[in-house]
């Protein structure tokens, strides 16, 4: 009974009701509405099959009039549906057949864990544990003096990076301290001398497989890192917040090696609203991204008048053009791109600006995570408004994202 066809109603019903009702993430949720307005518009009526539902135009809506015409279209289409058609890169196709090899391995390895006799010549799985663990100890750096912080960086009102940093070295401490009491007690487990817990079991299953064993993950920051490069990865955050120390507040934070990154944007914008007595909930970021200087902002000698500098990003589903300072698609087979050193830089009263993607940032490649008890994800920090050449829904459906870490 309409004379128009309610496109925008069809679409909400689509989006936020029959599909949006089942689906609890925000970002999952705004995928959707993308998803549905390239499919639900006036110019697949319009167009016809002039308009393409992908680049590649395989995809569109036919002329055709009987179901014998359509199965013509149909069965013209690809066995294998390429990524075009649903907005993603072709480098996916990539990351998918990486994730399901990785499972694949980690099942096997799974099979195999702990049954290593040593009957081989080799080691056994005990020698390696002992081994590993032994040089687990000699790589693990000793704990924070956490008097010494409080003594040089007092919490302040006027700072409230001060109390960021305070927080950072506790987290690492709990760390540090269950690496330095499970590392040696493993080794006398294994060597017979103390009994061998459920604990320290799976601590020794977690060495010998090379994988961060479950009672550290628990104390620790999130990562999907092996446990190699996971501890390599704990050291360089201990020396970045060893040099913060020893030399004040940096101008360019490597914000990869927080634990709890969202509380350090919160002091940014805290120092910010205090400084200028306005309500916090007033105040909002706005980025700069600092293309022409070094990836980990060494050259950066001087602090913004406000914000802070920050770097450590990588970009998936789309890499940064340096040339246009605006986001650009991905180049064949690379995966991710590392990103510039960005400033993220407080304003009042800020507003979304045209020709921004809303790009969510995350900790891990995962892009899961649980409601902690301060109600902040584990694993989403924030938006972030970058500058693009195209509209934001192009980069939604291409599942673009930063991130904090990356597998390796």
């Amino acid at each position: 009974n309409y004379d128009e066809i309610p496109y925008k109603v069809l679409q909400f019903l689509g989006a936020k009701i029959n599909y949006g009702g089942r689906v609890t993430d925000k970002m999952d949720k705004r995928l959707i509405e993308c998803i549905i307005k390239k499919f639900i518009t006036e110019e697949v009526v319009v167009e016809g099959h002039e308009y393409k539902f992908s680049d590649g135009g395989l995809f569109y809506c036919p002329s055709a009039c009987s179901q014998d015409e359509f199965l013509v279209y149909l069965r013209g289409l690809p066995l294998t549906t390429p990524p075009e058609v649903f907005g993603l890169h072709e480098n996916c196709e990539i990351t998918c057949a990486e994730s399901e090899a990785l499972a694949l391995l980690e099942d096997v390895m799974n099979l195999g864990a702990g049954n290593s006799s040593g009957s081989g010549g080799g080691k056994s799985a005990e020698e390696i544990m002992d081994d590993m663990a032994s040089d687990l100890i000699q790589q693990t750096p000793k704990p924070f003096d956490l008097d010494a912080f409080e003594e040089k960086y007092p919490t302040k009102y006027e700072e409230s990076r001060n109390t960021v940093l305070k927080q950072e070295a506790v987290k690492y401490n709990r760390l540090l301290e269950t690496l330095a009491v499970q590392l040696p007690l493993l080794r006398r487990a294994v060597k017979g001398f103390v009994v061998m817990t459920e604990d320290l079991e799976a601590v020794g299953k977690g060495l010998f497989m090379n994988l961060v064993p479950e009672t550290w993950s628990s104390v620790g920051f999130l990562s999907l890192k092996p446990l190699t490069a996971w501890y390599k990865d704990l050291n360089k955050r201990i020396e970045f917040f060893q040099r913060w120390f020893d030399h004040n507040h940096p101008v360019s934070f490597w914000v990869s090696g927080l634990f709890f990154p969202q509380a350090f944007f919160t002091a940014i914008l805290q120092n910010f609203a205090r400084k200028f007595k306005f309500a916090i909930d007033r105040v909002n970021f706005d980025v700069e991204v600092k293309d022409d200087c070094e990836l980990d902002g060494a050259d950066l000698l001087e602090h913004p008048p406000a914000g802070c500098y920050m770097w450590g990003l990588f970009l998936e589903g789309c890499r940064w053009d340096s040339s246009f300072h605006a986001l650009t698609i991905s180049n064949p087979k690379e995966l991710f791109a590392q990103f510039p050193v960005v400033l993220f830089k407080p304003e009042l009263d800020w507003k979304a600006r045209h020709g921004r993607y809303p790009c969510p940032v995350y900790k891990v490649l995962s892009r899961k995570g649980t409601l902690s008890t301060t109600g902040h994800s584990t694993n989403f920090v924030r938006d972030m408004e970058v500058p693009s050449r195209e509209e934001p829904d192009v980069w939604i459906r291409a599942g673009v994202a930063a991130f904090l870490a990356l597998k390796y």
